[in-house]
């Protein structure tokens, strides 16, 4: 109905590091692939993005199709010709920030990219395209408008389980048994050298698969500290319920 269920305390408060001090678009992006043995079927491609700020509690999203098993999203940034106007810009990214604009009242200043759904083979080839359409899509609304961007992979497709070392004390675990949200491992089972956390979100039923957060990009100059507490606070921004959610 265009309103909002709920709103991060910390937002209202001003306190979001790296969020709540200059406007900041946060966006999310997925390709979902046809099922096995579907040949011709394309792929989906979606783009979510807040529209609010400094709460990030409201989302706007589009939907493409594109290339049958395609992981790069072709439509973060297109041109055509037009025969009457010349060169036309368009794509889900310059969408969104329009969208943002004309809610707020202002440009984003700061850009935070969260892109699930790619394998580590395919990290930097995602990256390079992708931040490449998002630099184009900024500088198409307005010569020389670029804002930092922080590129992060958001990882669930992977063997790592993280357990509570007693699961009987219900002061470190959750009702399912498994460790709290809000769990973060980020030294020893993580990349030796480069910038990635395990954290972890509730979980409802078996155990726990904790998301891998690959920070690929990161023009914002993010603490680890940093990054951590503002994952958590989004994954409190789940609208169907107030558990902590992916």
């Amino acid at each position: 109905m265009g309103g909002r269920n709920t709103v991060l305390l910390d937002a209202l408060r001003w306190k979001i590091p790296l969020v709540s001090d200059i406007p900041t678009i946060i966006f999310g992006a997925d390709v979902t692939h046809p099922e096995s043995g579907e040949d011709c079927s394309p792929s989906i491609a979606a783009v979510v993005a807040s529209q609010d700020w400094p709460e990030v509690t409201k989302y706007a999203g589009l939907v493409c199709a594109q290339p049958h098993r395609q992981e790069l999203i072709q439509d973060l940034y297109r041109t055509w010709q037009d025969p009457q106007r010349g060169t036309m810009s368009g794509g889900m990214i310059r969408e969104l920030l329009l969208a943002f604009k004309k809610a707020t009242g202002q440009k984003p200043m700061r850009i935070i990219f969260y892109r699930d759904g790619v394998s580590d083979g395919q990290f930097y080839q995602v990256l390079l395209y992708e931040l490449d359409a998002i630099r184009k899509a900024c500088a198409s609304l307005e010569p020389g408008y670029q804002p930092p961007v922080t590129f992060i992979v958001v990882q669930k497709r992977h063997h790592t389980r993280l357990l509570p070392n007693n699961h009987n004390d219900r002061n470190h675990t959750d009702r399912s048994g498994n460790i709290l949200p809000g769990t973060v491992v980020d030294t020893k089972i993580c990349h030796p050298t480069e910038f990635d956390l395990l954290c972890s979100h509730a979980g409802i039923q078996g155990t726990s698969r904790p998301a891998h957060y690959h920070v690929l990009w990161d023009e914002n100059n993010f603490s680890a500290d940093e990054m951590q507490s503002l994952t958590n606070n989004l994954c409190y921004t789940y609208a169907r319920c107030t558990r902590s959610a992916q």
